[in-house]
């Protein structure tokens, strides 16, 4: 079975967005360049994690190897929607993050889900995508989505990405879960209409 890398090295777009109405999103990483769009579909969870530990890894990269660690510029801010059409390539399984320290860059992997499940898991967020190991990953066969981004676009993706999840439907005040406009059973109302 064939599979294919999609690579943006770097990519003139990299973000994070969403289609549908709150309550019933799709979310999707999106990278464009060179003549190629390439839409990929993940869990809000993922793309949740996929914020958290590129921030977690920028300040990493900072303290080990003292890479610069800019706040997002305003000319980097992307507000825009995602470019049409969104074409889902495939959806994620499993995501990569690496510090490259011979480029000053960071690497995003987004690996295909497997035939038999979707694992909601981060992996590979050590300071460099080791060359060794790729050979050796039991899914090389799964087609990818890999972009590598300077820390201030990084800086970017993490602002937008956050943007796009508080854009959903507000927590409970009370369990935390969505509140759904048709009507809230909240576990600690003992199921009662909120």
């Amino acid at each position: 079975m064939t599979h294919q890398v999609h690579a943006f090295e770097p990519p003139e777009r990299f973000v994070a967005g969403t289609v549908g109405p709150p309550g019933e999103r799709t979310f999707f990483l999106q990278a464009r360049g060179g003549g190629r769009l390439v839409s990929v579909a993940l869990e809000k969870v993922q793309m949740s994690l996929l914020a958290e530990k590129l921030e977690e890894l920028l300040a990493e990269a900072h303290r080990r190897f003292g890479a610069e660690l800019p706040e997002a510029p305003p000319g980097l801010s992307d507000n825009e929607p995602l470019d049409t059409p969104v074409d889902e390539e495939f959806r994620v399984g499993t995501l990569g993050l690496a510090y490259d320290v011979d480029t000053a860059t960071v690497v995003i992997e987004a690996i295909a889900a497997g035939e038999s499940e979707v694992e909601v898991e981060l992996g590979g967020a050590g300071p460099e995508l080791p060359e060794d190991e790729e050979d050796e990953e039991p899914d090389d066969d799964l087609d990818r989505l890999r972009v590598r981004l300077t820390p201030a676009a990084a800086r970017a993706f993490i602002d937008r990405a956050r943007r796009v999840l508080a854009a959903g439907r507000p927590p409970c005040p009370l369990c935390g879960q969505p509140l759904d406009p048709r009507g809230h059973l909240c576990p600690r109302h003992n199921g009662y209409h909120r």
